[in-house]
């Protein structure tokens, strides 16, 4: 028995390292097939290299086209290779065109598929990955789950009447950080090379269609980091696609930009960072991971248990509100609870669960 995984974007390679990892152990053979969807240096190859995760299989070099074009050229080429190897499993991540390409093409071909990081909800139909995750979920036949909440959505929507099995593993993302944590901080010099041992800073990422693609917010939001930059430095690795936006609109940024980090380094900045500010799902589990406030720069979350937590703020595209909150906040402690995420070995499980 085989799985074929499908990946594409910086998220899924983070969670692949922890899982491809544990298939291996498992004595499961796998197949990786990477769309190509995040197709820089900085946002995939660097992520192969660090993290030891097995070179692809497959590369469909598929990217810089629009959400119908792309998931239908992923659709066509991984139904290709599927008919070729057969697989067990079609296993798929998170919320990405990559995520609903792999389990659409599986489905077709009646090949069970299994979704890593299920039943989240942001309840915003606006987001293109809010209709990946709600699409993936309905039509996967193993549905692993990260949290209780993940879980209570999927109930909520009827999923126990649903020919589907719903396991709660916890976060591979968790597993990820773990293992990796020690070898991020003997390797990484970047914080160093920044100029900011010792100092304090803010660590910002903005990267979002419905931030990036609404000049409004993208306005607000850049407005509040260079006013938030006056006071304490802030770290911005710009995602490529943001940084189109900015230039194309000619929006200023003022505060210490840099390219794109890989894993290790941007784990030493987060590591090493006094608060996060972000748009993205995973940076806002990894910096309650490491014990950092984070305020999302989104109207909702998936991640619903950190809000409740007081671990994570909602602040929008507002200016006065995201510097309202960074600055209410930059002291504020953040415990890590073990009952929120799992135990660190949700990927074992995963493996574990696909062996039998």
């Amino acid at each position: 028995m085989k799985v074929l995984t499908v990946i594409g974007a910086r998220p899924q390679f983070i969670k692949a390292a922890a899982v491809s990892r544990a298939l291996k152990a498992a004595g499961i053979p796998e197949i990786i097939v990477h769309t190509g969807q995040h197709y820089d240096h900085n946002m995939s190859e660097v992520f192969f290299k660090e993290m030891d995760i097995p070179a692809p299989d497959h590369n469909l070099g598929i990217n810089d086209v629009g959400h119908g074009a792309m998931t239908g050229r992923m659709l066509e080429k991984i139904e290709a290779i599927l008919l070729e190897q057969k697989p067990g499993y079609v296993l798929v991540y998170g919320d990405t065109n990559s995520t609903l390409a792999g389990a659409l093409a599986a489905v077709k071909l009646h090949i069970p598929v299994a979704h890593v990081e299920a039943g989240l909800r942001s309840f915003d139909m606006n987001m293109p990955e809010e209709v990946n995750r709600i699409l993936t979920d309905r039509i996967s036949n193993i549905l692993f789950c990260p949290t209780q909440a993940a879980i209570g959505n999927l109930d909520k929507e009827g999923f126990k009447t649903f020919n589907t099995e719903i396991l709660n593993v916890g976060d591979v993302m968790l597993d990820t950080l773990l293992f990796y944590k020690q070898r991020a901080s003997q390797k990484s010099t970047v914080v160093k090379d920044l100029g900011l041992a010792g100092k304090d800073f803010v660590l910002a990422t903005i990267h979002r269609a419905e931030n990036t693609n609404n000049i409004e917010r993208l306005k607000g939001i850049c407005e509040a980091i260079n006013e938030i930059n006056k006071k304490i430095p802030v770290v911005l690795p710009l995602h490529p696609r943001t940084k189109g936006y900015l230039n194309a609109n000619n929006i200023m940024l003022e505060a210490q930009v840099t390219e794109p980090l890989g894993y290790f380094d941007m784990l030493s900045v987060l590591s090493s960072c006094k608060l996060v500010m972000t748009d993205s799902g995973g940076l806002q589990k990894e910096s309650y991971f490491c014990g950092k406030f984070c305020v999302t720069l989104r109207d909702q979350t998936e991640w619903v248990e950190l809000i409740d937590a007081g671990a994570n703020v909602l602040a929008g595209a507002s200016k006065k509100t995201i510097v309202d909150s960074v600055f209410s906040n930059l002291t504020t402690k953040v415990s890590f609870d073990p009952k929120l995420y799992g135990d660190g070995h949700a990927a074992e499980k995963i493996a574990a669960r696909l062996k039998t």
